[in-house]
């Protein structure tokens, strides 16, 4: 099986629409590529609140998702405020690859981050 079960992303921050065609916004992209369905648990952390739990998503064997944090349909009904700093764990009953993309529009030059997240070796 490939991936890990644990990951870990400390660098959440919805950005704006903004006004480009481009829309701001950012997302969880999990790679599944086992015979099994991951069933996978949020945890979202932020500064001066606490912790969001239990936003349950699954992703079918062999398959690809992507999960937008401004879509309340794929967080559990939860809306993530923008420009708020935040952190997520993402756990996982097999084994998964996560990745972390992020479009800001808030300015001319448009800027995309996109990063794989930590997870420890098992």
């Amino acid at each position: 099986m490939y991936g890990k079960k644990v990951w870990f992303f400390p660098d959440g921050d919805r950005p704006p629409p903004g006004d480009s065609l481009m829309k701001g916004h950012e997302s969880y992209v999990v790679l599944n590529p086992n015979e099994k369905d991951a069933h996978l648990i949020f945890t979202l952390y932020f500064e001066n609140d606490q912790p969001v739990r239990d936003i349950r998503m699954t992703v079918c064997a062999e398959r690809v998702a992507c999960f937008q944090t401004h879509n309340p349909a794929h967080f559990g009904g939860h809306i993530l405020p923008l420009a708020q700093q935040y952190a997520v764990k993402i756990e996982s009953d097999v084994p998964v690859i996560i990745q972390y993309g992020r479009l800001d529009a808030r300015q001319e030059n448009l800027a995309y981050y996109t990063t794989m997240g930590y997870t420890e070796e098992e």
